[in-house]
């Protein structure tokens, strides 16, 4: 167990490489999709930290390897101090008690032929020694209402529950073995945004109560700001990002950070008139062939020739109070002044 103070997981120079052949009978390969490039953070205990990035940054890919559901191409996976890159059979089957996941999607992530009873259940048929099979049943029915559904509904089956409700079966699911890390891999992205508050604050409560860590990956910049204590900021491949939630939303430092965030609406219509967007030009590279050097380069307006040369380490810069991966790194006020990309007018009223 992590002595108090210790990460409970720790990631370092994580690394997944998807080979690219060519060929049907004589294959060989002739290059890779560089998913996950040399990713390390620490995770404490009753901690949440945020991942964001655009879609094909490598976020699922990190969820995945974290879980043991992919092996890495290098790097290691340690959970309360055991590294779970290298563990097979029986012994990757107790670490994996100790991290579970909650899917994006309720209603593809439940088998519609299994009873909700079935569903949360069923890691106890994986792990018969958690809990007897005579009170299977009875702690079933209190993981239902942990997470406020209604017990005697055990029976029904997933087409009977509403959106909110089988994210809620889920969550149920992945606390059945009481785990010490819950993966949410954009668990309220396909929910209403009324039942996304609600989901937001049932895992805020199960947090509290059951003193979980989490790796919560999404998309919605508020979301993640509103559960997170930290926040990792993540763009092909690489972390280029991290600080607490206000370090990252109030001061962003490298330019990938402003331009997301620049992007995020504002209620408020005086702040919306002083509001500096940032458009960046071109599509993201291929994690097949990025960039040499920083991989932001070819869509930043800051680029100079040592960021074609050098790749930034993920560090803390001079008059920037947290690490970003940016030779230019440089605190920057979203809304209000501050260097930014090119400005869009108002639209015209």
């Amino acid at each position: 167990m992590a002595a108090p103070g210790e990460p409970i997981l720790e990631v370092r120079d994580l690394v997944k490489h998807f080979p690219l052949t060519q060929g049907i009978v004589f294959k060989r390969q002739v290059g890779a999709i560089k998913a996950v490039d040399g990713v390390s953070f620490d995770l404490h205990r009753g901690e949440t930290l945020g991942i964001v990035g655009e879609s094909g940054c490598g976020k699922s890919t990190l969820a995945k390897l974290l879980m043991a559901l992919e092996r890495p191409t290098s790097g290691t996976v340690k959970v309360d101090g055991k590294d779970i890159t290298k563990a097979k059979g029986a012994e990757l089957k107790r670490l994996r008690r100790d991290i579970q996941m909650v899917m994006q999607d309720p209603y593809t992530s439940l088998n519609p032929r299994m009873t909700v009873g079935d569903i949360v259940g069923e890691p106890f048929e994986i792990h018969p020694d958690v809990v007897p099979k005579s009170q299977r049943r009875k702690r079933v029915q209190e993981l239902l209402e942990v997470v406020g559904l209604n017990p005697d509904h055990i029976n029904r089956y997933p087409h009977q529950f509403s959106g909110g409700q089988r994210q809620r079966i889920g969550i149920a699911r992945g606390l059945a073995l009481q785990p010490k890390i819950i993966i949410c891999d954009e668990p309220v992205s396909a929910l209403d945004v009324s039942i996304q508050a609600q989901v937001i604050n049932l895992l805020k409560r199960l947090q509290d109560e059951f003193k979980l860590s989490y790796i919560f990956i999404a998309h919605d910049l508020s979301v993640v700001r509103h559960i997170s204590d930290r926040v990792a900021v993540m763009y092909l491949g690489k972390f280029v990002e991290m600080g607490t939630d206000a370090q990252i939303y109030e001061r962003p430092s490298h330019p990938y950070t402003q331009a997301l965030l620049s992007a995020v609406p504002v209620p408020n219509p005086e702040g919306r008139e002083h509001r500096r967007r940032i458009i960046l030009q071109g599509d993201p590279p291929s994690p097949a062939n990025p960039p040499s050097g920083c991989r932001f380069r070819t869509r930043c307006w800051k680029a100079q020739d040592i960021c074609a040369s050098q790749v930034p380490a993920l560090e803390v810069r001079p008059g920037v109070d947290h690490p970003a991966a940016c030779h230019f790194a440089e605190a920057h006020d979203v809304v209000g002044a501050g260097e930014a990309g090119p400005e869009v007018p108002a639209p015209a009223q």
